[in-house]
Formats: structure tokens, C-alpha cells, sequence
């Protein structure tokens, strides 16, 4: 009987289940356009210290822990789950800036403990997490104090315009990340990325140069030369 249950299956003529696949497809996007515009964005805009123009998000609310200044710029669009997390132990307001026209989507998180800003136009795919605190003490003994990190070693992150982070990568404090880069999804990012850079892995390291639009080739900066290697016992032509 159990065997007969499992491999139990309607018939499915298309003149019956295609409406029936549109009508559950117009209730959805009822549903979806009720919780998007009367419940998940005007949340999130209660959160904000500003936001401007044409600010849209999915279906989902916002996790805002503790107390910053969220500031979203013109047409900043939230597709999915975000987590921002204020540690307003550091500073009196951490601040979390995303730019205009940023795109961001499921599952992006924020760690604040002094300042994240990101630029105009930054795509930001799934599971991205941004923190400017490590969260614990890197002595032993303070950790196991419970100590949290000592106020040095809390620095700001800066994206720059235009660029592009892949899934799941990790930006870690201190970092900028230069104008039209690239992040590999998946990469570990600490320090300085070069504008218009492609970099990748953990730690990131720079794989790739990417062309800027006209009026912008300045700021390209050349790859490193590696030095030719000796043989040896070779003789010197």
C-alpha cells in the first residue's frame, strides 16, 4: 500500500493545468507586490537615518541589530535577506552608506563597528559579508575574557563605483576596493584592489586587468614585472 501511495500521480492535461499554473502565478504576484510594497520597504526605510529616491526592495524585511545610520542613495534596489549589525561599541553611530543604483542580493550582511560605504553602482551578488570588526580579540587570553576587538584594529571599508563582488566573497576590515574591480566569488578580501582589477582566492590576489571607459585610464594601474630568474651555470650572452 505504502509502494502504491508513493507512485500514486494525477493525469496533467496542458488544458488544465496551464490555467491553473496561471492563476497560482497571478496570485503570487499579488501577494508579492502586498508584502514588497506595504510591509518589506517601508520597513526598511523606518531603519534608514536617509534614503533616497526610488528605493525598492523583495519580499523579505531587513535584520537590523543595534543602533547606526543606515543612508541608501537614489534607486538602491534589496532583492533578497540582508543583515546589518551595529556595534556601537567603537563609535557612538557606525554608519552603513550604500550608494546609488547599488543592487544587492539574498543574503548580503553587514558587520558595523566604524563605517562600510559603498559606491554608486555596486552589484553585490548572494551571501557577500562585510565586516570592519573581526568580532573577537585575536589574544587568547583577552578572547577568552570575552573581550571584544581592540579599537585599532576596527577600520573602515570603502567600495568604490562600479564594482562587481561574486558570491559568498568575504571583505574583511581595512579593506578599499578600487574604482570598476571585479571580486571573484568565493575570495577573501583585506587591503587595497586596484581600480579596474579582477582579483580572486584567499587571500584575494589581483588575476586580471580590466579596460576603463575613455577618460579613465589613469587610474590603471600596470602589472607587476617578474623578474627574469638566472640558470644556473648559464653564461651571460
Amino acid at each position: 500500500m505504502r509502494a502504491k501511495l508513493r507512485g500514486f500521480t494525477l493525469p496533467a492535461p496542458r488544458l488544465i493545468i496551464l490555467p491553473y499554473l496561471w492563476t497560482f502565478l497571478a496570485l503570487r504576484a499579488v501577494v508579492f507586490f502586498v508584502r514588497r510594497t506595504l510591509i518589506a520597504e517601508p520597513l526598511l526605510k523606518a531603519y534608514c537615518t536617509r534614503f533616497g529616491r526610488g528605493v525598492t526592495t523583495g519580499i523579505y524585511v531587513p535584520w537590523v541589530q543595534g543602533r547606526g545610520e543606515l543612508v541608501l542613495g537614489d534607486h538602491v534596489h534589496i532583492s533578497g535577506k540582508i543583515g546589518v549589525t551595529f556595534a556601537a561599541r567603537y563609535v557612538e553611530r557606525p554608519k552603513l552608506t550604500i550608494g546609488d543604483h547599488c543592487d544587492l542580493s539574498h543574503s548580503v550582511s553587514f558587520v558595523v563597528g566604524r563605517e562600510i560605504r559603498l559606491g554608486s553602482r555596486v552589484l553585490v551578488a548572494g551571501a557577500v559579508s562585510f565586516r570592519d570588526a573581526s568580532g573577537h580579540h585575536s589574544d587568547p587570553a583577552q578572547r577568552m575574557a570575552g573581550a571584544p576587538p581592540d579599537t585599532e584594529d576596527v577600520k573602515p571599508i570603502i567600495v568604490h563605483d562600479n564594482v562587481w563582488i561574486g558570491a559568498h566573497a568575504q571583505v574583511m576590515p581595512g579593506t578599499e576596493i578600487g574604482e570598476g574591480s571585479i571580486v571573484s566569488a568565493h575570495s577573501v578580501v583585506s587591503g587595497h584592489v586596484a581600480p579596474y582589477t579582477v582579483v580572486a582566492g584567499n587571500p584575494a590576489r589581483r588575476i586580471g586587468t580590466l579596460t576603463p571607459p575613455p577618460g579613465r585610464e589613469h587610474m590603471v594601474q600596470p602589472p607587476p614585472q617578474r623578474q627574469a630568474r638566472a640558470t644556473p651555470g648559464a653564461t651571460p650572452g
